[in-house]
């Protein structure tokens, strides 16, 4: 693509420069228009548009296009041209007998249409070169294929390169500094998100992904779940003619994941399948904390002090068939098909010292013990989909129907066994049993009208039913019966069911000359039935929510856009969120669910500024404002005693979920893309946030920060099959209702050698090289307690990356179709 664009340019800069020159600098006349594929209607970038005077052989001028298509040849000279448009891959297409009139016209060509190229070629792999970062209309591309220092790491490794996108050490992912995002996967829905984000995320290799579309501000057409956004994980696969495709295997210190893609593809008629699996090898994680908890009505003051260890493992799979066939030219099925596993164990023993005294400091207990904890989580889920899309001989036109459905069982086990010393005899000691099923079915209908050019209206509505069923049963160590006996209180269960019946509407057009606007509206009908085994009537609840959108964009000049777009969103608690199982595995920190949230409603206003550097690269600055209503966050009680059902719990603390009030965010996103030279690249995020949270749980306990993320990548291309890279990465403290989390810096180094003509690779990575654990330090705080934990969490590691693409790409000209309008600009 490079080639066929640099030859482009090169004809149009020798010729304009050597005969033309002085003639158009006072030339004001213009020839635009915009590139698109004849197939999907996506706007073509870089492609190359020249201009042939009657008469002549040589170019006389041209230009290329821009991300969204369009191009401008400027200084034209009045007379009548030939204008050939052409880009890797597609036939060219000429439009001859353009007449320019005088100095100061403007001839626009309208939309023009490429077709894919057909041509034989036998064992050639054709690749088009894409920016590593896109910034789109609506949203931004991380395009992950071209990231060598994440080949060997999972789907984490790869967000936190992303511009707006952080993850802390854990995988706790942040889109503009919100965990409330609406994640997809190829689009589609999945009830794996629901139960464990992070567990899923990190059991995706980086290897199996191909690409990250990040949507902040969504539109009426998307789903209004998510305050932050919408994360759509992209995974490879192939549309060319034939049979191919690749193999990555990963081996390290840390984690090992391995993916396998297979293509075929014949005429219309396409399918893909995959494989791919990720393990986090078995690590130690070494670990302190201490409570200080005062009782003012007894007047105690209780030290919890806990230090131990504890060993973790996670593991994942995933395989997958999808289709897609056309069917005479205007008609495209699609489906796919795709089943998940993924889990994790862990293990501890925790030596823990609780001393209580009197406000005079008169120690009353001092009590030591050892506990031994176990836990485990396993899902798996079915997801499956099936399209429709149609198209019409009108420009822009299109008709939608889709359908998804994803089915999940999952299961939650822990246990825990506390023995006093010296004794060493078992004082208690839990063990429960957590299996769960969700399911999430739903179809939808879009259909876009052309109104008239560069108006369009489009429509469309949707009906999501989502189903959650928890049982968790818990036995408690009866120590007069030596034995672990059922417990009414502990043991609960779950009966959710929730549909959501959306309609919306949307307009774009454009406003004079002055910007492109697009304004929209969604309708939300959601309507809630649980039932509890705690609560004696089944709970029905109904709410409306209308989401109001709009989006301006403005072109400064050629290479500069301003946007603004405003959106509200909303966070529907999810099944971690709303379980109400409790988890007793550590009697003095417990854990559950809230099943009586509300959901959070957030509205977002976003002003972008980006500037296309051309072949330096890129520049983009974004500011934001967020404010979110009943604002969903961690939130812990301590309670000196509590009994649940016949155990009574001692100086415990107690965390859930909470709306905890309002939270104001406003902050502003910097990236920047720099080519220093045609062989140094250098990239640069700044994300910088000032938040403000109106605790209106605990009065008077607001809070004030302010929140920074920063990272930089630099590569450098050695040569054709020799690539390095270092990426650096940091995560200021982050701030809470009831503390603050710990900072995290992270930095990882690679380098790749491609082989066998770019058919193969070798990358090596090394993480964190210089130290074997990252120190994360929480202060949590409320009333009648204090808290400080500092956790060891292994990091450092060593991969090796091998990926292979295999196939024979067998392309057949096929008979084109007439085409009328070949020689001139559609319509």
């Amino acid at each position: 693509m490079k080639k066929c664009i640099l030859a482009g340019l090169l004809i149009w800069t020798f010729s304009a420069t050597l005969s033309q020159t002085i003639e158009r600098t006072n030339a004001k006349a213009k020839i635009i228009g915009n590139v698109t594929d004849s197939s999907t209607n996506q706007p073509l970038e870089y492609a190359t548009i020249t201009l042939i005077r009657h008469g002549e052989t040589k170019a006389g001028n041209g230009a290329t296009s821009d991300s969204l298509g369009n191009f401008v040849v400027t200084g034209v000279l009045p007379g009548t041209f030939k204008v050939v448009v052409e880009f890797i891959g597609y036939s060219p297409f000429a439009i001859t007998n353009v007449v320019v009139n005088q100095k100061h016209e403007v001839v626009d060509l309208k939309t023009i249409r490429l077709s894919k190229k057909h041509q034989t070629l036998q064992n050639v792999v054709v690749t088009a070169q894409k920016k590593l970062v896109e910034n789109k209309i609506d949203k931004l591309i991380y395009n992950a294929e071209k990231d060598i220092t994440s080949q060997t790491g999972v789907a984490t490794d790869v967000l936190k390169k992303v511009p707006q996108v952080s993850v802390d050490v854990d995988g706790n992912v942040e889109l503009a500094g919100s965990s409330s995002i609406r994640f997809l996967i190829n689009g589609k829905p999945s009830t794996a998100f629901g139960s464990s984000i992070t567990d899923v995320l990190q059991s995706i290799p980086a290897s199996q992904i191909k690409s990250i579309e990040v949507i902040t501000n969504p539109g009426a057409k998307y789903d209004a779940q998510g305050l932050g956004g919408i994360i759509n994980i992209i995974l490879k696969k192939s549309t060319v003619q034939g049979i191919n495709g690749n193999v990555s295997l990963t081996t390290g210190t840390l984690t090992q994941n391995g993916s396998f893609n297979f293509n075929a593809r014949k005429g219309k008629f396409g399918v893909n399948a995959f494989l791919s699996g990720n393990a986090r090898l078995t690590t130690k994680t070494p670990m302190s904390s201490q409570r200080i908890s005062t009782d003012t009505a007894t007047k105690k003051v209780a030290q919890l002090q806990q230090d131990g260890t504890s060993e973790f493992n996670r593991y994942g799979y995933q395989a997958g068939v999808a289709f897609d066939w056309t069917y005479r030219e205007r008609n495209n099925f699609s489906g796919s098909l795709n089943y998940n596993n993924f889990g994790f164990k862990g293990n501890g023993s925790v030596g823990q010292s609780e001393i209580i005294q009197s406000f005079p400091a008169v120690i009353l207990s001092d009590i030591s013990s050892t506990n031994h904890t176990n836990n485990k989580f396993n899902e798996h889920s079915i997801d499956a989909g099936l399209n429709y899309k149609r198209t019409f001989a009108k420009e822009d036109q299109e008709l939608e129907v889709y359908m998804n459905s994803s089915n999940s069982r999952n299961n939650r086990a822990a246990a825990n066994d506390q023995f006093l010393q010296p004794q060493d005899s078992l004082i208690y000691g839990t063990n429960s049993n957590n299996p769960g099923k969700e399911k999430e079915n739903e179809i939808g209908i879009n259909y876009v009208q052309p109104l008239s050019k560069d108006v369009n209206l489009g429509v469309g509505g949707k009906l999501n039913a989502y189903d959650i069923s928890s049982t968790s049963s818990a036995f408690v160590w009866q120590n007069p019966a030596k034995d672990y006996l059922y417990d009414s209180a502990l043991s609960n269960s779950l009966d959710y069911r929730q549909k959501v019946y959306a309609a919306y509407s949307e307009i774009s057009f454009p406003v004079d000359k002055l910007f492109q606007a697009k304004i929209g509206g969604r309708y939300e009908r959601t309507e809630i039935n649980s039932a509890f085994s705690n609560a004696p009537d089944k709970v029905s609840n109904g709410y409306n929510t209308f989401v109001p959108s709009f989006f301006i964009m403005r072109k400064l000049g050629e290479k500069q856009t301003l946007k603004f777009n405003y959106s509200k969103r909303i966070e529907r608690p999810d099944y971690g969120d709303l379980n109400p199982f409790i988890n007793t595995s550590d009697p003095k920190n417990v854990f559950t669910g809230n099943p009586d949230l509300k959901p959070e409603i957030g509205n977002r206003y976003e002003l972008t500024y980006s500037h296309d550097l051309d072949k330096t690269g890129s520049f983009m600055v974004t500011l934001f404002y967020r404010e979110n209503k009943d604002d969903i966050q961690p939130f812990i009680v301590y309670y000196p005693s509590i009994k649940v059902g016949d155990t009574v719990y001692t100086n415990v603390a107690v965390t859930t979920r909470e709306n905890i009030g309002i939270e104001k965010n406003i902050g502003t996103n910097i990236f920047c893309d720099l080519h220093l030279t045609s062989k140094l690249n250098i990239r640069s995020n700044l994300f910088f946030f000032y938040r403000h949270t109106i605790n209106q749980v605990d009065k008077g306990y607001n809070s004030n920060s302010t929140n920074y993320r920063f990272n930089m990548n630099a590569s450098y291309q050695f040569n054709n099959d020799l690539a390095a890279e270092v990426f650096g990465n940091f995560n200021s403290v982050r701030h809470e209702a009831q503390g603050t989390y710990p900072s995290f810096t992270s930095y990882s180094m690679a380098v790749r050698k491609q082989l066998w003509n770019k058919r193969a690779s070798v990358a090596l990575t090394a993480n964190n090289i210089f130290s074997k654990y990252i120190n994360q330090e929480v202060n949590l705080f409320g009333p009648g307690f204090v808290t400080t934990s500092v956790r060891k969490v292994p990091f450092r590691s060593v991969g090796i990356n091998f990926t292979w693409k295999f196939g024979r790409l067998e392309f057949k000209k096929e008979k084109e179709p007439a085409n009328d309008n070949l020689n001139s600009p559609s319509e």
